[in-house]
């Protein structure tokens, strides 16, 4: 099957699935998805948003943020994992915003992977569901995901993050995220498919026979 073939078939079946994907981060304005999507590196969106109405229930915006110690931003978030360096990030990037940007999230990548945590994925995240521009963030599942429907041979995110925007168009990047997300959740585990299960490995690869191997980013 050529990957082209493959691509109308997760692009098809995604969208029957997922025709309106919801952001799974619940958050009322562009600072707080920042902060979500921050505390989401390594743990659950689950967990994400049982602790962040505590967070934003203190402060919502960079100016209100900074005036919180890190300590007590660290008591609201250490169950999400790895607290200490994001209780450090969330605190001096509210700084930052509230100094340099008067307030506001930016809207541009270079301006967003200067904060502290903030990272190219995150980034992405934030210009995609934030501003509506045109991203694909990629992490590990979505890596994992792509290589098993043989999207890209990309040892990294990166390199298949560069495959993913060459696959499909550039108006569904956004979209097309969000539903790999879902459905990477609910249909193609790391323990439930191992490339011979679901609906879209099966019909990708109706002859593959073994598990299939990913290369770890």
């Amino acid at each position: 099957m050529l990957k082209k073939e493959r691509v109308e078939i997760i692009q098809t079946t995604l969208g029957k699935l997922y025709p309106n994907p919801p952001i799974p981060l619940h958050h009322s304005n562009k600072f707080e998805l920042l902060v979500a999507v921050l505390l989401s590196a390594q743990c659950t969106d689950e967990r994400v948003n049982k602790v962040t109405p505590n967070l934003f229930a203190k402060a919502n915006s960079p100016c209100e943020m900074m005036k919180i110690s890190e300590e007590d931003i660290y008591k609201i978030i250490r169950p999400c994992g790895l607290a200490p360096q994001k209780s450090n990030a969330i605190s001096k990037l509210s700084i930052i915003l509230c100094k340099d940007h008067l307030g506001s999230v930016p809207d541009s990548f270079e301006s967003l992977e200067k904060l502290p945590g903030v990272g190219h994925k995150t980034a992405g995240v934030v210009m995609a569901q934030a501003f509506g521009h045109p991203a694909f963030p990629v992490d590990t599942h979505i890596h994992r995901l792509a290589q098993r429907w043989g999207l890209t041979n990309g040892k990294n995110v990166t390199q298949t993050e560069k495959d993913l925007k060459k696959s499909f168009p550039k108006s569904l990047w956004n979209k097309l995220h969000l539903q790999i997300i879902y459905y990477g959740r609910e249909f193609c585990t790391a323990r439930g498919c191992d490339g011979t299960v679901c609906e879209i490995c099966t019909a990708c690869y109706p002859l593959r026979k073994r598990s299939f191997k990913t290369k770890k980013p």
